[in-house]
Formats: C-alpha cells, sequence, structure tokens
C-alpha cells in the first residue's frame, strides 16, 4: 500500500489515501500467527487502493481530475449506502480545487523565500559574516569564513582562535548599471511643518523644555558668561600632576578664585565680606540660581556657548565632588526649571491637554508644502496664535498662576518649535531630496551612489542600493536625534552632574579628556537607534553608540556633535534651494549650462557627491575611530566638509552666502 501510495499521481484523491490508511491498521490490528494469513490481508488492501485508483473516469478535463467515490468499504464484507454519482463528483471537485490553492499558495510563499535568500546572498556575496558592512578581505581556514580587517582581529583576538591560519581575499570589480528614463523633475521639496509639530506628544515634551529666562536672568546670565570667557579653569585643572593632593588643591583654590569672582562682580560690598569670611555657603541660593540660568540658557540654544559651556559643566563637575563638596558646605547643582515643573507646582497642568495648545505654540514659518507662503497667510497665523495665547491665559489665570508665567511657558514650547523648525528640517528636505532623486533599485548612468574601499578616501564598500538605504537610515537617525534633543541635553546634564559618577582624567589620542560613561543619554539613544531600526526595511552597518570611550568620552562631547548636523546640512540645502533663482543671472545660466548642462544636473551632482563620500566610513585614521557605526558616519560628514572647497560646484556655495560650516564659537 504504501508504495501504490507513493507511485500514485496527483489525481489520487483524498478518499482513496484514507482508504489506503484504513487497509493498513487492519492489518496491524489483526496480526495473527499464520504468514500466510497476513500476506492474504496485505494483498486485500493493496487490491483496495488499485480498485479505487482504476475507477477514475477518463472522459473529460475535470473528471479526469477527480475519484469517483461512490462507494466505501473496509477490509470487511460490510456493505455502505451507495453516494449519489453527481454528488461525488461535486464534493471531490471541490476538493482538488481547494488542494490546487494550497499547492499554489504553498509555491508562491517557496518562490518568494527563494527570492529573499537570493537577494540577501546578493546584497551580502564578498561581504565580513560579521558586520555584513565592509568588504572581506581575509579568509579563515579553520572557520572557513571570510572576514574584514577589524571583524577577524575582534574575533581572534585570544584563545585557540589566535593561531589559526587565513589568507587573502581578491575581489573582482562589478559594474550594474540601470539606465532610467522616468525620472521625473519634482514638484515641490517644501515640507508641510505644521504637520511635523501637531502630533507631538506636549506633556512628555514639557518634561525637558526649559523655561525662558526672564530680564533679571538674563543680566544674570551676562554676568556668568563674561566670568567664563576670561577664565582659563580648564587648563589649569585638566594635566597631569604628581599625586591627587596636588590636583584637589588646584581645583579648590580655582573653583573658589571664581566664586569669589563673580560675588564681587555683582556686589562689591558682599564681595569684600566674602573675602574675610570665606564663607562661600550664605551665597548658596545665589550660585546655584546662577549655574542654573546658564545650563537652563544652553539647552534652549545649543548654539550658544560653544567653549563657555563646557569651563561650566566643568567646574561644576568638580565642584560637585565629595571632597571639595563638604569644604564649599553647598552643592552648586540645582534642577532645571522646565515648563513641566513650572505647572506642576502651580497645578496646571491640564494646560498641556488643551487643544489650542498647538495653535498657541506654533512656530511661524514663511513656507508650506505648497511653496511660500503670502503675507496675508502669514498675518492671519499670527492673529489665530494670539488668540490662542489670550483665550488659555484666560482660562488658566488664579491666583496661583499669573497671567505672565502662563505666557511664559506657551512662549518656551514656541522657542522648542522653532528650534526643531530650524535643526530638524534641513534633515527632512535632504531625506526628501534623497528619494525624490534617486530610487534604491536602480540609477542613472553616471549618478550611482555606489562606493569602493580606497577611491576618494573611501573606507566602506557599497554597491547603489546599500548606500542609498545606508544614507536614509543615517539620516533617519539624525532627524530622531534633532526630534529629541532638548531630552538629550537635560539628560546629558544629569549624567554629568552626577553626584555618583565620577570622571577620569585620560589621553584619548586627542589629549586629556573627561572620560566619564552617561547610562541616561545611552539608554535614550538605543531608544531612538530601536524606534529608527523599525521605521527602515533592513540595517546597513554597524549599530555601535560610542559613548564613555576614547572615541566620545562623555556625554558633552556626544550630545555637542549632533548639535553639528544642522550646520553641515543647512549650507547644502539653501545652495540648492538658490539654484533657481541664480540662474536669473544670465551670465550664472551660462555657465550652468556650459559646465553642468542644466540646473537638475547641477542639483544632482551635489546631492551625488554628498550622498557618495559624507556617508564612505572616512575621516579618522582606523575603522575603530570611522566607519559605519553610528558616529562614525558624523565623523564622515566633517570630513567632507573639510573637502567642498575642491569641488566645481563649490562656486555655488560662495553664490549662495556660503561662509563655513562651523559658526561662532563665542555667541
Amino acid at each position: 500500500a504504501a508504495l501504490c501510495m507513493q507511485s500514485a499521481p496527483s489525481s489520487l484523491g483524498k478518499r482513496g489515501l484514507e482508504d489506503a490508511d484504513c487497509g493498513k491498521r487492519k492489518m496491524s490490528a489483526k496480526k495473527t500467527s499464520s504468514s500466510s494469513s497476513l500476506l492474504q490481508k496485505g494483498a486485500s488492501a493493496l487490491s483496495l487502493v488499485l480498485d479505487n485508483f482504476l475507477s477514475t473516469s477518463p472522459q473529460s478535463e475535470n473528471e479526469n481530475s477527480t475519484i469517483n467515490t461512490s462507494s466505501t468499504s473496509t477490509s470487511t464484507s460490510t456493505s455502505t449506502q451507495p453516494i449519489q454519482k453527481d454528488n461525488t463528483r461535486t464534493t471531490s471537485t471541490r476538493n482538488n480545487k481547494k488542494n490546487k490553492k494550497n499547492t499554489s499558495e504553498t509555491n508562491n510563499n517557496n518562490s518568494n523565500s527563494n527570492n529573499n535568500n537570493k537577494n540577501k546572498q546578493e546584497n551580502t556575496e564578498g561581504f565580513c559574516v560579521e558586520c555584513e558592512d565592509q568588504l572581506a578581505i581575509i579568509q579563515c581556514q579553520e572557520c572557513s569564513e571570510s572576514f574584514c580587517e577589524v571583524c577577524y582581529q575582534s574575533q581572534h583576538r585570544k584563545g585557540k582562535r589566535t593561531s589559526h591560519t587565513t589568507s587573502r581575499i581578491n575581489h573582482p570589480k562589478k559594474t550594474n548599471i540601470t539606465n532610467i528614463t522616468d525620472m521625473k523633475k519634482p514638484q515641490s521639496l517644501r515640507l508641510d511643518h505644521d504637520k511635523l509639530l501637531s502630533s507631538e506628544n506636549f506633556t512628555e515634551r514639557a518634561k525637558y523644555i526649559p523655561v525662558r529666562l526672564s530680564l533679571l536672568e538674563r543680566k544674570l546670565l551676562r554676568l556668568l558668561e563674561a566670568t567664563l570667557h576670561v577664565s582659563d579653569y580648564t587648563d589649569r585643572v585638566d594635566k597631569m600632576f604628581k599625586n591627587q593632593n596636588q590636583a584637589l588643591h588646584e581645583k579648590i583654590y580655582n573653583i573658589c578664585s571664581i566664586l569669589s569672582g563673580i560675588v564681587i562682580s555683582s556686589d562689591l560690598n558682599e564681595g569684600k565680606k566674602l573675602l574675610d569670611s570665606r564663607d562661600f555657603k550664605q551665597h548658596a541660593e545665589f550660585f546655584q540660581k546662577l549655574f542654573e540660568i546658564g545650563r537652563r540658557h544652553k539647552i534652549m540654544n545649543p548654539e550658544k556657548m560653544r567653549s563657555d559651556y563646557g569651563k561650566l559643566m566643568y567646574l561644576l563637575q568638580d565642584a560637585m565632588a565629595e571632597e571639595i563638596r563638604e569644604l564649599l558646605e553647598f552643592s552648586a547643582k540645582k534642577s532645571i526649571r522646565t515648563v513641566y515643573s513650572v505647572l506642576e507646582e502651580k497645578k496646571a497642568l491640564g494646560m498641556l491637554s488643551e487643544g489650542y495648545l498647538e495653535i498657541a505654540t506654533r512656530a511661524i514659518v514663511p513656507y508650506g508644502p505648497r511653496g511660500p507662503k503670502s503675507r496675508l497667510d502669514i498675518r492671519k497665523e499670527v492673529e489665530n496664535k494670539e488668540k490662542a495665547v489670550k483665550m488659555l491665559c484666560k482660562k488658566y489665570t488664579d491666583s496661583n498662576l499669573t497671567e505672565a508665567e502662563i505666557q511664559l511657558c506657551l512662549y518656551s514650547i514656541g522657542d522648542n518649535n522653532s528650534y526643531l523648525a530650524s535643526d530638524r528640517d534641513p534633515v527632512e528636505k535632504m531625506i526628501k531630496y534623497l528619494t525624490t532623486y534617486f530610487r534604491a533599485e536602480s540609477f542613472e548612468e553616471g549618478y550611482s551612489l555606489s562606493i569602493s574601499v580606497g577611491l576618494n578616501g573611501a573606507r566602506l564598500s557599497h554597491s547603489h542600493e546599500r548606500q542609498y538605504n545606508f544614507v536614509l537610515q543615517s539620516l533617519s537617525l539624525w532627524r530622531e536625534i534633532a526630534n529629541e534633543m532638548f531630552k538629550l541635553w537635560y539628560l546629558a546634564d544629569e549624567d554629568m552632574l552626577n553626584e555618583t559618577n565620577s570622571y577620569k582624567l585620560t589621553d584619548t589620542g586627542q589629549g586629556l579628556n573627561r572620560v566619564q560613561a552617561s547610562p541616561r543619554v545611552a539608554k535614550t539613544m538605543q531608544q531612538i537607534l530601536y524606534c529608527t531600526q523599525k521605521k527602515v526595511s533592513h540595517w546597513v552597518g554597524s549599530s555601535v553608540i560610542h559613548l564613555g570611550d576614547s572615541n566620545v568620552p562623555n556625554a558633552l562631547m556626544f550630545i555637542d556633535k549632533y548639535t553639528q548636523v544642522a550646520r553641515i546640512l543647512n549650507p547644502i540645502v539653501i545652495t540648492l534651494e538658490r539654484i533657481d533663482q541664480l540662474m536669473k543671472d544670465q551670465k550664472v545660466k551660462d555657465y550652468v549650462e556650459t559646465v553642468f548642462k542644466s540646473p537638475e544636473l547641477l542639483r544632482k551632482e551635489i546631492l551625488v557627491d554628498f550622498f557618495r563620500y559624507a556617508f564612505d566610513g572616512s575621516g579618522a585614521d582606523n575603522f575603530f575611530d570611522a566607519g559605519s557605526c553610528i558616529d562614525g558616519r558624523l565623523t564622515s560628514a566633517w570630513n567632507w566638509c573639510s573637502r567642498v572647497g575642491s569641488k566645481r560646484f563649490f562656486t555655488f556655495f560662495k553664490l549662495s552666502g556660503f561662509v563655513g560650516f562651523d559658526g561662532n564659537f563665542q555667541r
């Protein structure tokens, strides 16, 4: 029976198989000691299956695919009632169609699985089996796997693997160019800024949005900035000493000098008393307020105090040490005043759930999804914003919360929206340029995004599709970081001034730096990275986040790197947007048509060069400091900025008003 079922064609229906199983069960159930009886029952079951097989009628195509099950019998001689032929044919046809459908779905699934496996194999062929990002150049004979140089050293650094034998791998050059004839010119690259901000959770955001400074606080801020500007605190204390006592003495001496100078500058009489008494505790509240104003101002304006803020945080880091804190008899740290803390103190958190809050805090921008706004539209938005502010003030003003405090909270949230408009929107525009001018699956001849190791300084080897996804996910990650920048600054402040989280002065290869763990920032970055990975189809490159090591010593260094994203992308976006305006000049137009053929080809050349070489893993002396890791992508972008002056399209950067990528370090 088993042999018959294997050799029977697919037209042997479900009922024939059931009969065969029935015969097998009867044979095993009625075992006897006589071998002739066993042979007789086996022959009976085989005869039953053959009868069902031969009963198939070949009269038509439909009948040829069904089985006539007009009679059903068991191994015994008991008979059953006959079944009508029409009903039998209908039932068997339905079962056969169901079997065909299942078979077709199975074949499709197998085909899709094979295609996915084939695509995955093509994408990773020739690349390192560990990181799947860089070309494999070392073949391990014992492991039977190929690695890049960095991953091989990491996997074979100790144990028996250090004695493994290797061989070099030579890769042939590959070319794969597809001409695109249906690439259309983009109609508009403007963003719907209101849509980007309307879905925000104001209650969660308000926990990390600092309150705007008042007039009195701005006077204290000028005092603090002037003090830090003339101070050389970090130059004096961040150096090697013979012993810890000498280092501690230097820190105490400089901290007391700075605190005394601040008091003397604000009030001469109080300064004289402080010099006589050396009692810093009586001015503890003043110092806490002054330093909190500086920290709050920096979070609200990440582009401000670029050199002075480091002195402030390192000064407070040392002042929070147990030995110095006991000498001063007070803690210099005070919690940052946020919108959430103010409304919670005044018992007015309900305002964060108001529908008018989005209108009252909206950033008024001169452009919309369809292009520039008219003066009338902008004026209407301003009037609606003022009306929403008045309605919220009227509703929540009471004895605990004044109208001025409500306006201060609303304007603080508005400042956060304005920051997003200036720092997050350039990333959004670059993503739109990428998805508009390029496709992952194909490319125009001469405009491929593919890169190769060693070509123009690249440290990565990516095909066009892989590089497209690499750039897209990098820009998407930068967008999410810009969206959470206030939160990251707030958490970086908490990590650096944590009393139980000390630092270690270490030579990182770039001078002496304060290496300190940052658990809060690291956890938030992992969450941002996870959300970004969920949004993209496939993650390309490494997911390592350098923080608290020789590459990124502390949270201040980490967070300051990502404030530079907007300074990198803004000049590029401005240049791309002003090309059409520059074309109105006849001489510029003639130059573009002669050298670049058209304005669109000029844009494509700028974008291709940036998407290739700003994400090629370059910018450091080795793969550990740059490459495809999270921070290495930004390092590569800065390396591209340092070489933009040698590009032939740099002239249009100058014509668009480009001065530099760094900005002003003082103000």
